[in-house]
């Protein structure tokens, strides 16, 4: 049964005739003898569809009477009509579009032949349409943006992408007068075009020309949208309603008639589940179906609201429908057109639910989509709309909550699916073809960012990528990668924050995923042929893999930077290293080849240090070495600037006045800090092999402590004096340091971590003032933990020893509420501005000593660990790195040794590896890094003899003494008096 009421049409409809049409006040119902499949009422138009085929009745005269026609379809079966301000469009079995024109002829529009539409809607000027891939489509008038297509833009006749739409998973389309909505599944609204009533719910009355989320209806679980002439309404499951717009004729339903710029409740509603709602023009409807009524509000000046009356309505009452109604026919569906209303009804149960019209959704896949194997996979693998709506969370309605915080994804469900189509090789194989071929160069959020729905395929390729074969991986991940490079700015950032909050176990794979990808390609760069496309895609892979790694350095202590180093670095540096050696091919071979691949190897590495974090400390301080050497940083190597680089300058300097010659020489301005440092003794007869430097900085290094000019302070740890404002002392302190690194030694001085993330850029804290202070430290912990009463019993204000640290500090006491302004500046001023032109100078002095700016890409703890050594001595591992000549470990001889140097001093330890290496500090990796040799001397007075060392080559010449007691006192008095026993 259909009833309507309104205007005055022809009696009947032209569906029976007029003598048949039952009245009730204003309504008429009538019972046609082909039952009505669908009904759309337009300003021109009402149609009908009854078995697939259509008629219209058009809507002409003053007294709108018109006669009922069929339209001639040919075989096409409708599936929908829709008639808007103009004439109606007709969507046909298949996705195709039927235009009807001033004649009522219908032919198809060709510029949509190609695609499947699901769904149209019309305003008074413009029209738009949705595809079964996700795409939105319009066309008609944009004289206040309604087209969606960006400022500037004129009307268009032919359809137009709207390309800020692509990727959201879209449910429904409405267009109203001239203003256009779209609902994604995750209930996310969309608005556009005119907005001067406030229609588009943003809470202004300013047009706008994009796509433009309503936020006031995030999270209310919106199901469906309606628009009218200037106004729009909303529906959220559970049945509330939402208007705004215009409300001069009432149609809001808010028992007012003001216009409201932000969706608000209908409160007269509340408390009534709601399952439909229209708007016409000036009008709105809204279906109760539990309660079997329809209400109206809204203009009635032609009896549109169906109670009687002829006047306009603010609050929604019920409309006057037959008696039978409650007894024989369930609601079908609800239409208001411009001077009109329409109610559809079906003789059926009362008890049975509609089903879904699932023609009308964008194409999606459920959980039997691998076994069944249709078509429809692959296409919904081709469009990022529909990917990014097939694997909702609406357990609990969780998806109703996507946000920039909350992707909507249930990952559990992403990992069964993928894993089961892992096993469909052939399935697997046409997915990741259509992925490679439409999906990914589809991804063009660059050019427009709407939805944070549209990332989740950012989200779901990794996924699909893990599972495919090796060979298809490498090639989607660099595509994937390319993508995700092109995001703007706040949609990385919101990527970055999805990655935050993913499952341990994912965050885990997408590590894994791009970790082992790159490394797979370092491999390649190391063994394959010269390319130079895998730098660039290594660099793409290393650029997201960095985005990744700084994700969970600030929110996952479970993934830690252990999880991204690339082992396959080494064999890099191998590689490189034979290259540079291999000189009967430098000397023999093609010259221009070996240049050509020594400097792919070392492009490779420049790459590397950009990304720091996938190298481990060792692999790190090797790529430093490397790019020392001229050979390595010069496309074609000068000989001459390589030789001077080896052979370096010699600093000559006493001994005993080794800080005061350092400080002159240095002011001459003459040494070049790009060669490396030989050191020669006044008066001493040894050649600098490496033990005589190292040595000298480590004296160095006691100098500076000791200086009446007092530059650096000791606590706990050592730390710039602010009282200090002789700036060139800390200049030339942060040369030596640089030299040291530079030239591979060690500085014993133990300077704070806090010195070391200040060179890196990176922020001290609390933690940092922990380590030098732990008294302060605790201090200013226990303030940030105690109570208001506690605080203001400390009456502390804004001040650091007499210091303001904010103006008018002294006048600003410490509460509860600022305490932890007042932690970060105590902090900030010890660290930074109380020594800020002491760490300066030392800064410009260490970059001047180490001109190579690779140490950059330390972590302040490598960093501290290349410069002043490890601070772990782990002494087994010294008897790990052991080889023996003339000896073997079994010998009592070297029991004997061990047994004596594991029972020493940790003093005397470290004597010992003075003793060794002319200098006690620990080399970055720790002291199985060193080479420790030991030679055995057959000597027939061997008693009588002290061990001796050779520094430069870290061996040891132990005689065979004939016990363990002697062995004690001899190796005891030699690390005492290195200076005398060494060997330089």
């Amino acid at each position: 049964m259909l009833c309507y009421w309104g205007a005055r049409l022809r009696e009947g409809l032209g569906l029976i005739q007029p003598d048949e049409v039952r009245h009730l006040n204003d309504v008429r119902c009538v019972c046609p003898t082909s039952e009505i499949q669908d009904i759309s009422a337009g300003r021109n138009f009402v149609g009908f569809i009854r078995n697939g085929k259509v008629s219209v009745l058009r809507l002409c005269g003053d007294d709108h009477v018109g006669e009922l026609k069929q339209l001639e379809t040919g075989n096409q079966e409708i599936t929908l009509i829709v008639c808007g301000g103009d004439d109606p469009f007709l969507l046909a079995h298949g996705g195709k579009v039927i235009i009807m024109d001033e004649s009522t002829n219908c032919r198809p529009r060709k510029d949509l032949a190609n695609r499947h539409v699901i769904q149209i809607s019309c305003g008074d000027q413009h029209s738009t349409a949705l595809t079964q891939e996700g795409r939105v489509f319009v066309w008609g008038e944009n004289s206040h943006g309604q087209l969606g297509l960006g400022e500037g833009r004129s009307g268009s006749q032919t359809p137009q992408h709207v390309q800020f739409l692509d990727g959201v998973p879209l449910a429904q389309i409405s267009a109203g007068g001239d203003h256009s909505f779209v609902l994604s599944l995750s209930g996310v609204v969309f608005g556009w075009g005119k907005n001067s009533s406030g229609q588009l719910g943003l809470g202004d009355t300013t047009d706008r020309h994009v796509p433009t989320a309503v936020k006031s209806l995030n999270g209310k679980k919106t199901q469906f949208i309606s628009c009218g002439g200037e106004h729009t309404a909303t529906l959220s499951k559970g049945g509330v309603v939402f208007t705004f717009g215009s409300g001069n004729f009432g149609q809001l339903g808010h028992n007012s008639f003001k216009d409201e710029h932000l969706p608000r409740v209908v409160a007269e509603l509340w408390g009534s589940k709601v399952s439909q709602v229209t708007c016409g023009r000036l009008h709105t409807l809204v279906l109760v179906a539990s309660s079997k009524r329809i209400y109206s509000f809204g203009c009635g000046m032609q009896g549109q609201l169906g109670n009687g009356l002829m006047i306009n309505q603010s609050v929604p009452l019920p409309v006057h429908l037959p008696s039978e109604f409650n007894d024989e026919l369930v609601f079908g569906k609800l239409i208001a057109g411009e001077d009109h209303s329409f109610a559809l009804f079906f003789k059926q149960l009362i008890s049975a639910k509609p089903e879904p019209d699932p023609s009308r959704g964008i194409l999606t896949l459920d959980d039997q989509w691998v076994s069944e194997c249709d078509n429809k996979i692959y296409l919904v693998f081709s469009s990022a709309a529909c990917l990014n709506g097939s694997f909702l969370k609406t357990s609990c309605d969780e998806h109703y909550q996507t946000s920039a915080d909350i992707c909507g994804l249930d990952f559990d469900r992403v990992k069964i699916s993928f894993a089961k189509l892992s096993e469909n090789k052939k399935v697997l194989s046409k997915v990741v073809k259509t992925v490679r071929d439409k999906l990914l160069p589809s991804l063009n959020l660059q050019e427009g960012f709407t939805s944070v729905e549209a990332l989740r395929v950012y989200l779901l390729l990794p996924e699909l990528i893990r599972v495919c074969q090796e060979q298809h991986r490498d090639h989607l991940l660099d595509a994937l990668a390319s993508k995700i490079l092109r995001l703007k700015p706040d949609a990385l950032e919101v990527l970055e924050n999805y990655w935050s909050k993913l499952p341990k176990d994912c965050l885990k794979e997408l590590v894994k995923l791009f970790r082992n990808t790159s490394a797979a390609l370092i491999d390649e760069i190391s063994s394959g042929e010269i390319n130079c496309d895998e730098r660039i895609h290594l660099k793409k892979l290393m650029k997201v893999l960095n985005m990744i790694y700084k994700v969970c350095c600030r929110t996952h202590n479970d993934i830690t930077s252990r999880d991204f180093i690339i082992h396959k670095i080494n064999d890099l540096l191998d590689i490189l290293k034979a290259t540079l050696v291999d000189f009967e091919s430098w000397l023999f071979g093609d010259i221009n080849e070996m240049l050509e691949r020594k400097d792919h190897f070392a492009k490779t590495i420049e790459i590397l240090v950009s990304f720091p974090f996938v190298a481990e400390t060792v692999s790190k301080w090797r790529i430093f070495k490397l790019l020392q050497n001229p050979v390595i940083i010069e496309t074609i190597p000068d000989p001459d600037e390589c030789m001077l680089f080896w052979t370096g300058s010699t600093l000559h300097i006493n001994r005993d006045s080794i800080l005061k010659d350092t400080l002159q020489y240095l002011r001459q301005g003459n040494h070049s800090y790009q060669h490396l440092l030989k050191v020669k003794f006044v008066g001493e007869d040894g050649i600098d092999g490496g033990a005589l430097s190292a040595e000298f900085f480590s004296l160095l290094s006691q100098s500076f402590l000791s200086w009446e000019k007092k530059p650096l302070c000791e606590n706990s740890l050592v730390w710039f004096n602010a009282e200090n404002t002789h700036n060139e002392d800390f200049y030339f302190l942060g040369i030596v340091c640089g030299m040291a690194l530079f030239n591979h030694f060690y500085m014993s001085i133990d300077f704070p971590l806090a010195l070391f993330k200040k060179l890196l850029d990176q922020r001290v804290t609390l933690i940092d003032l922990e380590e030098m202070s732990p008294v302060e430290a605790r201090g200013l912990k226990e303030l940030l933990q105690e109570d208001d009463e506690v605080v203001e019993g400390y009456l502390q204000n804004f001040m650091f020893k007499g210091q303001e640290l904010i103006p008018n500090g002294a006048q600003i006491p410490v509460t509860t509420i600022n305490r932890q302004k007042y932690v970060d500046l105590y902090v900030d001023f010890i660290f930074n501005k109380s020594v800020k032109k002491q760490f300066e100078q030392f800064s410009a002095g260490f970059s001047e000593g180490c001109p190579v700016k690779a140490w950059k890409m330390f972590h302040p703890e490598e960093l501290r660990e290349v410069i002043c050594g490890s601070p772990e001595y782990e002494w087994e591992g010294l008897q790990k790195c052991a080889t023996y000549e003339h000896c073997s470990p079994s010998d009592d001889l070297i029991k004997n040794f061990w047994t004596v140097f594991f029972e020493l001093s940790e003093e005397n330890k470290k004597k010992f590896l003075s003793f060794m290496y002319g200098t006690g500090s620990v080399p970055a990796g720790g002291l199985s890094k060193l080479t420790l040799k030991i030679v055995q001397m057959n000597n027939p007075d061997s008693d009588d003899l002290f061990p001796e060392t050779h520094t430069c080559f870290g061996t040891l010449y132990l005689p065979k003494y004939s016990d363990i007691d002697t062995l004690r006192h001899k190796l005891i008095h030699a690390i005492s008096f290195c200076k005398v026993f060494g060997r330089k």
